[in-house]
């Protein structure tokens, strides 16, 4: 890989990292009283956006692209993306998960996008409504306890963790990313 590509990806990583902390500084004053929940929370607005906005980008025949046949497709890995967020948010919210298996039964973009947004919604309620007290309290994931904001910071994570094989998949087809786009990173400061 060449000096520059490398440059543009961790650019790219710098950028969301940013991105979520100037979105959690932008909180209004009253974020002091859970300025743990409040980051967390601005965290997964930010990373949010970024995944909707990459399903949205990616051409509709570019949804079964893989670089390789081991992988996941685009459209798996927003499938993926999509059951995930349930998987993590219903344990917060201290319901069962709907388990819409996206992965495997979505293929067409409409679709995959349209799960995508309304995964990522459901999953907003568990940031929106968790404070710091809140956030202490344990969950079951993934077979062991977890705080609640652990689970949810879990859920952050593994959803920019796949957004970084999204950024590859893009690359390759010759489209930019939203991290990497000046007009697409100001929108996620206003």
């Amino acid at each position: 890989m060449n000096n520059r590509k490398t440059r543009t990806g961790n650019r790219g990583w710098v950028q969301v990292t940013l991105a979520g902390a100037l979105i959690a500084l932008s909180l209004p004053l009253s974020a002091e009283e859970n300025p743990i929940s409040n980051h967390t929370r601005g965290l997964y607005a930010g990373v949010g956006k970024i995944v909707v906005t990459t399903a949205e980008q990616m051409p509709e025949d570019k949804y079964g692209f893989k670089p390789v046949e081991t992988v996941r497709s685009f459209g798996q890995i927003i499938g993926h993306i999509t059951d995930s967020q349930y998987f993590f948010c219903a344990s917060v919210l201290g319901e069962k998960s709907p388990q819409p298996q996206a992965e495997k039964t979505l293929s067409s973009k409409k679709e995959l996008v349209a799960a995508l947004k309304d995964a990522v919604a459901y999953c907003s309620r568990a940031y929106e409504g968790m404070t710091d007290k809140s956030g202490i309290e344990n969950v079951k994931v993934m077979g062991s306890e977890s705080p609640k904001l652990g689970a949810l910071h879990v859920n952050a994570v593994h959803t920019i963790e796949h957004y970084g094989n999204l950024v590859t998949y893009m690359r390759i087809n010759g489209l930019v990313p939203p991290t990497s786009d000046p007009a697409f990173m100001k929108t996620l400061m206003d």
